[in-house]
């Protein structure tokens, strides 16, 4: 499993999580090309190495045409959806922004709808969050893991007026996620940083077991007193070790509630990062049938998918507990047939043999494209794959984790 670490002893921005991604790898051309797609007026990025402390980094800076204008959420999500990027890239950036969203609306009493993104929703903002989606897949990230973060302090000037470090907006982003004292009078974590460890990270601590194998540095702006003003990113594969991983199941059971409403807030609850969401028909009190509403995520995730509950539901209460569980080995793997190319997972079993599951909407899409049944393109699939082209030289004995997985 691919594996990122961020080192945030400098806190994190989206300028430097871009700078650090593409310093590990990610193509600076395949980054601009899908950031030109939204439209956004001269939007350019400008990478040049330099010094921090002493420290080599990338630095990123986004050059655009002056403008004067403040964005809604659903101004950003049509963009993104009009653009080029892939599905994956699209859902990334969306879930930044969708945290982001969420924590406006909390700070200043309103709906996610209605919230004017002022700073972040500019264009080098814009084009810092939707590089750092669209970088994250080109590398094949599926676990991101961070160390815990410092804000710094003082005060900074924001649209808002004078606030306090960390600003409204950033300290509602970090509930949850543990914060590292640091006496630098200036702001180390951005709101648009802050989103992206909200939206995209599993787990917080030490680095954890992996083999490294490319180290990446994006710089931040200013020079700091007596440490590097940088994001360090370790990216490689996970070690044998960690073979476990721990999961959060959220619950709650529903008597008078519509299949439509529940079938809506299924979709917001997989739309928002659950690594599972499933349904089960159960009775309840005076024998009525009801719906036990179960949803498997990861720590970082659990309020916030239980406020979509909530939210969605008729509910006035849920439970929830830690589960263990081991995920046998895979990676995303495209085998070609007759039809086309088509996307699926291979997965191993101890020495056995590979497997190869096809992706549903690749099969559905090319049935529908050439007038054939469903079956008959799975079955091409399954003819297409190769074990021997998908067997890589140490498969680890399981996976910590896997968007989508149980």
């Amino acid at each position: 499993m691919k594996l990122a670490y961020f080192d945030c002893a400098s806190g994190i921005s989206g300028d430097m999580t871009l700078a650090a991604l593409v310093d590990a790898g990610a193509p600076l051309e395949a980054v601009q090309s899908a950031i030109d797609s939204l439209g956004l007026p001269s939007c350019r990025l400008v990478a040049q190495e330099v010094r921090r402390c002493g420290f080599r980094a990338l630095k990123i800076d986004v050059e655009h045409e002056p403008e004067h204008k403040h964005r809604h959420l659903h101004h950003i999500v049509a963009m993104i959806r009009g653009s080029r990027l892939s599905p994956r890239q699209q859902t990334l950036a969306e879930q930044i922004f969708t945290r982001l969203g969420e924590a406006e609306a909390r700070v200043h009493g309103t709906t996610i709808q209605k919230v004017h993104f002022h700073e972040v929703g500019a264009v080098d903002s814009i084009a810092d969050i939707v590089g750092v989606a669209v970088a994250f897949d080109l590398l094949g990230i599926e676990r991101l893991v961070a160390s815990p973060v410092p804000t710094g302090q003082g005060f900074v000037e924001i649209a808002h007026g004078r606030c306090s470090i960390p600003t409204p907006a950033t300290a509602e982003l970090l509930r949850g996620i543990p914060i590292a004292r640091s006496e630098v009078e200036a702001e180390l974590t951005t709101p648009t940083g802050a989103a992206v460890l909200a939206a995209l990270a599993t787990d917080f601590g030490p680095p954890p077991a992996m083999r490294v194998g490319v180290i990446g540095c994006g710089a931040g702006t200013r020079e700091l007193p007596g440490q590097p003003n940088l994001l360090r990113i370790l990216l490689g594969e996970s070690s044998d070790a960690a073979a476990q991983d721990e999961a959060w199941v959220i619950e709650t059971n529903l008597d008078d509630l519509s299949g439509e409403r529940i079938a809506h807030c299924t979709s917001e609850l997989l739309r928002a990062g659950a690594l599972d969401v499933y349904t089960t028909a159960i009775q309840m009190k005076k024998n009525r049938p009801g719906v036990l509403l179960s949803v498997l995520c990861h720590g970082a995730d659990r309020e916030r998918l239980a406020a979509i509950m909530f939210r969605e539901t008729t509910t006035l209460g849920v439970r929830y507990w830690p589960t263990a569980r081991r995920i046998l080995p895979r990676r995303q793997h495209q085998v070609t047939t007759p039809w086309g190319p088509v996307q699926g997972v291979v997965a191993w079993r101890g020495s056995a043999t590979p497997t190869f599951a096809p992706e549903f909407e690749a099969c559905r899409l090319l049935a529908e494209q050439h007038g054939l049944p469903l079956g008959s393109m799975y079955e091409a699939a399954h003819k297409a794959f190769d074990p021997a082209q998908a067997l890589p030289a140490n498969p680890p004995e399981s996976r910590a984790d896997l968007a989508g997985s149980s």
